[in-house]
């Protein structure tokens, strides 16, 4: 059982950007690792786009579980993992993310926000606790 993404988006007009995003690409060749990440970050965002606001869905992605959560806001959080992890805990590990990330984060960033731009460490701590031991919500 393994996660090998968490990203927040904002689902905007026209289309949808990253705000923020941790990986764990350990697993993979060194070489490997930088396409692995953008293959991540662009499915992320396809999957975010293609999702209507207010809906959640899990997407299988070649050998990966895709799990999205569009909240009516606009904000969006993407989870990829392997095909064992359970998705609920997913959906759960999603909201808290986006509760925690709409609370810490102002709105009017959410826009115009990047990685760069927009200050909310807590998604590597996350991604590192649900991945540790078998996760407890």
């Amino acid at each position: 059982m393994r996660l090998y993404s968490l990203s927040v988006l904002y689902k905007g007009d026209p289309k949808v950007h990253l705000l923020k995003a941790a990986y764990d690409v350990s697993t993979f060749n060194f070489f490997q690792r930088s396409s692995v990440q953008e293959f991540m970050t662009f499915t992320s965002q396809l999957i975010a786009e293609r999702s209507a606001l207010g809906s959640r869905a899990s997407v299988k992605e070649q050998e990966y579980l895709c799990h999205v959560y569009v909240r009516n806001d606009g904000l969006a959080g993407v989870v990829i993992a392997d095909n064992e992890y359970p998705q609920r805990i997913c959906f759960t590990l999603l909201d808290k993310v986006l509760d925690e990330f709409a609370r810490q984060v102002s709105k009017t960033d959410w826009p115009s926000g990047s990685p760069a731009t927009i200050s909310y460490s807590a998604l590597d701590g996350y991604l590192s606790k649900y991945q540790v031991q078998t996760p407890r919500t």
